[in-house]
Formats: C-alpha cells, sequence, structure tokens
C-alpha cells in the first residue's frame, strides 16, 4: 500500500501519520461491524407456477466471519398452475422414469406427506411396495405436504402463510379468505332421512352450491350417494359413487369411502360447480344423511353512486342507494337475493348537497332536474304484507296498494289511481308459506336394555322440517313415545332370585367414559365439564356442571355446539349432592329426602339395583347431643329386598349424611350431704 512504503524526502510526516490513522480506523469498524456489501439481485424463480421460492446473495467484505446470513429467499410464481401441468413431487419422480434401479426401469409415483423427512425426493414403483429415496432434497418451491402451503428450500420446510409469504402465520378462515373473520360465508348442516320405496327409487339430499367448502356427509343405511353437477356454465354431469378412493369431478376432488353400513363423503372445496348430492334405494331400509358445509355468501349489498343532483344551480343534494350484487355473475339482481342471508345488513343512504353557486340572474329560478329523484312520476306504493294466515301447509297474506305522488319538499300524498295506469298494479293478495309443516321423525329402536326377561327399549324422536332440517314446530301431542317395555323370550336363570339380567348396554358403558372426562370426536356426543365447588362449606349441598352436545369438525379443528336431540344415549347429569363435612363440629340435621333425585349417574336410565337409605344407626349419646348416621343398603328396586353391594354402581353410592340426637340435656348429678333451709315467707 502506497502508506506502507518508505518516506521520499519532503513528505510531510504528519500527512503519513493521518494515513496510517485511517486506515486503521476503518478495519476496526469493519472488524466491529461485520461490514456486508449490498444484497444482490433476485435469482430467477425455482417454478414458473404454484408457488415457487427465488434468492438473493451478498458478500462479506470483512476479512472475519460477519454476523448474519449471506442468502435470504422470498416466494414467486404465486399463480396456480394449469390442471394438466401435474404435482411438481410427481414431476421429480417420473425424471427418473428413463434411469434404471437396480438394472431395472420403473415407473415412479412420489410418496407424499413423509412425517420424518418431508423435503426428500421419495418415490415408490408402480405396481409394487417398493419406496426408493431418489434424491435427498426436492427441488425448491415444492410443497412439504399436499394439504399445506409450506414449501421445502434447500432440503428444509419453510412456513408460508396464506399470504404467500415466507415466515407468515396467516391463515384461512372456513370461507377460504386469507386472515378472514369469517363473514364471508355460513355454515350449514342437517339431517336428512330417506323416504324412498318401490316407486321412489331415487331423492335429493341437498344442494350444495358453487364455492362451498369443507363438506362431509354420511350415510347411515343400506342406501347409496351419487352425485349429480351443474358448471355455471349450464354444463351437467353425473357420478356414481360405487367404491372407496379419490375421485376428481368437475375440477373438485371427491374422497369417498364405502362401508358395509355407511358410506362418508368428503370434499375440501371450494367446489367448482353446483353440487347436487342424492340417494339412491338400494334397500328394505331407511337410511340416514348428516351434512355439514361452508356456503359462501354470493349476494352482497353494494352501495351505488350518487344520483344527479336535484338542482342545476342554487343548492341542491343528491343520495346514494344500494343494490344486490350476484359476486358469482357480476350483476345486479333482485332485492330478495340479499335479504336470504341474514349476515347481510343494507347500506343506509347517503346525503350531500351538490351545485351550490347560484342562478344566473338571466334565468330568474333555479332549474329543476328532468327524472328528478325527488320529482318522481306518480307511482304505486304498498304496505308491508300482513302476517301469513298459517305458519306452514299453505296460507294467504295481503296488502293495500294505493297511488302516491311525492312533491319537492318529499311529502307524499295519495292521488287518484289513473296517473299510475302506466304501470302495472301489484298483488294485493299472495300465498305464503306453502311448505309442508314439521314432522315428527321416530329413528330405530335401541336395543332392549335386558338380556332376558322385561325391560325397557329407547328411541330418538326429532322434529324434522320440509328441508329435512331438525327444527321445532310439531306438536308435542303427536309426538311419538320414545320409550316401551320389550320382552326378551331367553328364560332368566339367576341362583337366588328369578329377576331379569342387566345387560351392559352401550350407551351406559359410553356414559361411565363420559363420567370419567370425554373427547370431542367427528360423531355427535354429550361433553360434561367440570363439576363446581360445592354450594356449602359444611354439611350436604350441591354441585352443578354444563354438559353439552358437541361436534368436532375435523377440517378445521374446532368444536361446533349442537341440539341436545342430536346426541345419541342418555345426557350424563349434571347436579349431584356433595357432603362437606359437619358444621362447626355437630352434625346437622338432613332429610335425605331433600337429594332425590340428586344422586344417580345415568337420566332415563332404569337399573334393577340402587342405593337407598334405610333409617339411621343409634345414637352415639344417651343425652347431652349425639350424632346419628344414616344407613345405606343395596336394594332390588323391584322387590325392595337387601342385594348383594357388588350389585350396586359404587360411583352412585350416596355420600355419608348425619344428624344430631339425644339433644335433651343430661339428668343433674345428686347433691349429698346439702341440706335446704325453711322457705321463709315474704313481708
Amino acid at each position: 500500500m502506497e502508506c506502507c512504503r518508505r518516506a521520499t524526502p519532503g513528505t510531510p510526516l504528519l500527512f503519513l501519520a493521518f494515513l496510517l490513522l485511517s486506515s486503521r480506523t476503518a478495519r476496526s469498524e469493519e472488524d466491529r461491524d461485520g461490514l456486508w456489501d449490498a444484497w444482490g439481485p433476485w435469482s430467477e424463480c425455482s417454478r414458473t407456477c404454484g408457488g415457487g421460492a427465488s434468492y438473493s446473495l451478498r458478500r462479506c467484505l470483512s476479512n472475519k466471519s460477519c454476523e448474519g446470513r449471506n442468502i435470504r429467499y422470498r416466494t414467486c410464481s404465486n399463480v396456480d398452475c394449469p390442471p394438466e401441468a401435474g404435482d411438481f413431487r410427481a414431476q421429480q419422480c417420473s425424471a427418473h422414469n428413463d434411469v434404471k434401479h437396480h438394472g431395472q426401469f420403473y415407473e415412479w409415483l412420489p410418496v407424499s406427506n413423509d412425517p420424518d423427512n418431508p423435503c426428500s425426493l421419495k418415490c415408490q414403483a408402480k405396481g409394487t411396495t417398493l419406496v426408493v429415496e431418489l434424491a435427498p432434497k426436492v427441488l425448491d418451491g415444492t410443497r412439504c405436504y399436499t394439504e399445506s402451503l409450506d414449501m421445502c428450500i434447500s432440503g428444509l420446510c419453510q412456513i408460508v402463510g396464506c399470504d404467500h409469504q415466507l415466515g407468515s402465520t396467516m391463515k384461512e378462515d372456513n370461507c377460504g379468505v386469507c386472515n378472514g373473520d369469517g363473514s364471508t360465508c355460513r355454515l350449514v348442516r342437517g339431517q336428512y332421512k330417506s323416504q324412498l320405496s318401490a316407486t321412489k327409487l331415487d331423492d335429493t339430499v341437498v344442494a350444495i352450491p358453487y364455492g362451498s367448502r369443507h363438506i362431509r356427509l354420511v350415510l347411515k343405511g343400506p342406501d347409496h350417494l351419487y352425485l349429480e353437477t351443474k358448471t355455471l356454465q349450464g354444463a351437467k354431469g353425473e357420478s356414481s359413487l360405487s367404491s372407496t378412493g379419490t375421485f376428481l369431478v368437475d375440477n373438485s376432488s371427491v374422497d369417498f369411502q364405502k362401508f358395509p353400513d355407511k358410506e362418508i363423503l368428503r370434499m375440501t372445496g371450494p367446489l367448482t360447480a353446483d353440487f347436487i348430492v342424492k340417494i339412491h334405494n338400494s334397500g328394505p331400509a331407511d337410511s340416514t344423511v348428516q351434512f355439514i358445509f361452508y356456503q359462501p355468501i354470493i349476494h352482497r349489498w353494494r352501495e351505488t353512486d350518487f344520483f344527479p343532483c336535484s338542482a342545476t344551480c342554487g343548492g341542491g343534494y343528491q343520495l346514494t342507494s344500494a343494490e344486490c350484487y350476484d359476486l358469482r355473475s357480476n350483476r345486479v339482481v333482485a332485492d330478495q337475493y340479499c335479504h336470504y342471508y341474514p349476515e347481510n345488513i343494507k347500506p343506509k343512504p347517503k346525503l350531500q348537497e351538490c351545485n351550490l353557486d347560484p342562478c344566473p340572474a338571466s334565468d330568474g329560478y333555479k332549474q329543476i332536474m328532468p327524472y328528478d329523484l325527488y320529482h318522481p312520476l306518480p307511482r304505486w306504493e304498498a304496505t308491508p304484507w300482513t302476517a301469513c294466515s298459517s305458519s306452514c301447509g299453505g296460507g294467504i297474506q295481503s296488502r293495500a296498494v294505493s297511488c302516491v305522488e311525492e312533491d319537492i319538499q318529499g311529502h307524499v300524498t295519495s292521488v287518484e289511481e289513473w296517473k299510475c295506469m302506466y304501470t302495472p298494479k301489484m298483488p294485493i293478495v299472495q300465498p305464503c308459506n306453502i311448505f309442508d309443516c314439521p314432522k315428527w321423525l321416530a329413528q330405530e329402536w335401541s336395543p332392549c336394555t335386558v338380556t332376558c326377561g322385561q325391560g325397557l327399549r329407547y328411541r330418538v324422536v326429532l322434529c324434522i322440517d320440509h328441508r329435512g332440517m331438525h327444527t321445532g314446530g310439531c306438536s308435542p301431542k303427536t309426538k311419538p313415545h320414545i320409550k316401551e317395555e320389550c320382552i326378551i323370550p331367553t328364560p332368566c336363570y339367576k341362583p337366588k332370585e328369578k329377576l331379569p339380567v342387566e345387560a351392559k348396554l352401550p350407551w351406559y358403558k359410553q356414559a361411565q367414559e363420559l363420567e370419567e372426562g370425554a373427547a370431542v370426536s367427528e360423531e355427535p356426543s354429550f361433553i360434561p365439564e367440570a363439576w363446581s365447588a360445592c354450594t356449602v362449606t359444611c354439611g350436604v349441598g350441591t354441585q352443578v356442571r354444563m354438559v353439552r352436545c358437541q361436534v368436532l369438525l375435523s377440517f378445521s379443528q374446532s368444536v361446533a355446539d349442537l341440539p341436545v336431540d342430536e346426541c345419541e344415549g342418555p345426557k350424563p347429569a349434571s347436579q349431584r349432592a356433595c357432603y362437606a363435612g359437619p358444621c362447626n363440629g355437630e352434625a346437622p340435621e338432613f332429610n335425605p329426602e331433600e337429594t332425590d333425585g340428586l344422586f344417580g349417574g345415568l337420566q332415563g336410565f332404569d337399573e334393577l339395583y340402587d342405593w337407598e337409605y334405610e333409617g339411621f344407626t343409634k345414637c352415639s349419646e344417651s343425652c347431652g347431643g349425639g350424632v346419628q348416621e344414616a344407613v345405606v343398603s343395596c336394594l332390588n328396586k323391584q322387590t325392595r329386598e337387601p342385594a348383594d353391594e357388588n350389585l350396586c354402581v359404587t360411583s352412585r353410592r350416596p355420600p355419608r349424611l348425619l344428624k344430631s340426637c339425644s339433644l335433651d340435656p343430661c339428668p343433674a348429678r345428686s347433691r349429698v350431704g346439702w341440706a335446704w333451709t325453711a322457705c321463709k315467707g315474704l313481708g
């Protein structure tokens, strides 16, 4: 370096010292700050569609290692690939088809969703069980998992949010909106009970519109599901679901599982067509279909631009309005479509002043715009429809219609009807609520509660409306009974007493498991919360808890509350007694009859043996206050005779009950050696 050369005669020593000091200062700052060069340009994207990765490099200018990374990544080409492009991982596997593996050619298929190493290229030879890792790393931009946007970059799985940004934690809501609040769709769920016969072999279960997501249907019974579709262009199709597998129906992926006694249909969506799910009669017994999906709200209110000003000069005003807009066809439709969604709120009109410049003196008046919003032609105006004469089954409603006129101040007055004859008069009567009334629908009887002799059986009875949805409104007087006696012809043999033998029923076992703590599943089930604290700090009180009917929505991993009637089996108890010990060291008096109805594990389940109180033990003291304890015995509920305690459910044994007794004071001790004096009279 120039500063390190020998100083020539005449070179100022002060200048040399300055150069040396500047060089040392620059190097020390470089060493301390880890100086980086500027980031280089972004590389070409690893993919042309479907989401790829691009990188940028920078150079360390220090003679030591710099802090930080010399490479950074970003996503790119975040546009959907055409359907014919195929899966990116599958393309990488098929690239090895013309390379021999152990001396033999194979057609390789991708192995996805490897939990141990999702970014290695594992492929399976078609028609065999041979799985081989053909490359330690997949190409940058390959999805780590099929149902996720996370991508592999340099052999590592990187988190990608729904905004397609690396490291983003944004997620789609149930409507498919990135970081949305779920307001653009609505949850639809219901149940369908088949009404098929020899003359009616097919029926519609539910119509699922275009754009719906997270569809799940479960058919229980001998019948079969099949699909009809209609695209937005009007093309119709039909798909018969005959075997388990994943199918592509009108560019929508359909996952179908077929079992001997049920069928399960799942579609992640969004649907690319309108799907109509139908059922085909295949057996003598009826079938039940439960369905749930998220339906997009395709009609929304849209605010219009301001109407023309009410005057050309001198000050006027103008208003906006609201119109119902179809998001699919991008056109304005009748307002009734937006009224169908209660989530839609019609925006209120906005008012503003306009054309405030004074009118020219030559005019002498303010010209009113033709077809002024506040000077319309006479028009028909109707009062609201009256309430329907019947809530279902067909009724009539009416309204009054009159011809009105509006002046410049906005006052509306009635005028002769002939002034409105240029437009047809609106109808004054119309039919309403023409759908069928709700009716009771009884499901299959449960098995008998005993294995021999006389017992009980149960069934679920639902009130179903004309759409097959569980609702209210059915007459309680016509409700079919939910419990009846049943007799098992098998005779009962028992050494001590000839009585029916209790059967361990599935719902009894389920109820016991719920008592111990249940987890929400994809089948509707009762989920009890923890018991509350005892209502008293001593003596006998009560505990309560909430018991909900809930179902797990697997696609969104969220829990939904259902009506109680949709959960099968008995509902666990929501109240029970508790004993917090004696009060102030004394045993309080307590009437065991007050606890009737508080003890017990299962509602509506008749057991042959149960615990009961049978009097009290002898008082612990003969005077001065003692304690008696209630005697608990296991009794046969039919014969009222004592039974072995092992026949009663231990968890249902009532708590220990105590009461005070012999409260009279004990007699005074005899006073020996005392002498009474004579009584002296007063006065």
